[in-house]
């Protein structure tokens, strides 16, 4: 299979998978789409590669912007997710900024946390 065949099963899979997905697992492939777009855009500075390291880091920016706008402003925790993901995006845009791949790593480990909590939540609700 050449690379671009491969590169569109792999956009066909993605884009079933997210056409499939409940509410939580959304959630889920979004943080774990933010770790993704985190790390490439960590490797692509570490290789000066800025316009490359610029879009992962926006499309990480543009994710964490929807788990914002998913929020459910009733519930009082939500009010620290808020300021917690407004920080994570000033996180981003400094590493952009500063073309700094450590500054990426505190919101990777944050995504990672989310992500493993959401992945427990939704194995607790099921039971």
């Amino acid at each position: 299979m050449n690379r671009l065949a491969y590169q569109q099963s792999q956009q066909q899979y993605q884009q079933n998978q997210v056409n499939t997905a409940s509410p939580a697992e959304l959630t889920l492939l979004l943080y774990k789409g933010a770790i993704r777009f985190i790390n490439a855009s960590k490797a692509a500075l570490n290789n000066q590669k800025w316009d490359e390291a610029n879009y992962n880091n926006q499309r990480a920016q543009a994710i964490i912007r929807e788990l914002m706008a998913t929020l459910n402003m009733d519930i009082s925790m939500s009010e620290n997710f808020m300021l917690l993901y407004d920080y994570m995006i000033r996180q981003l845009i400094q590493a952009n900024i500063k073309r700094d791949p450590s500054l990426l790593d505190e919101v990777k480990g944050y995504c990672e946390e989310f992500a493993i909590t959401w992945s427990q939540a939704m194995k607790l609700a099921k039971n």
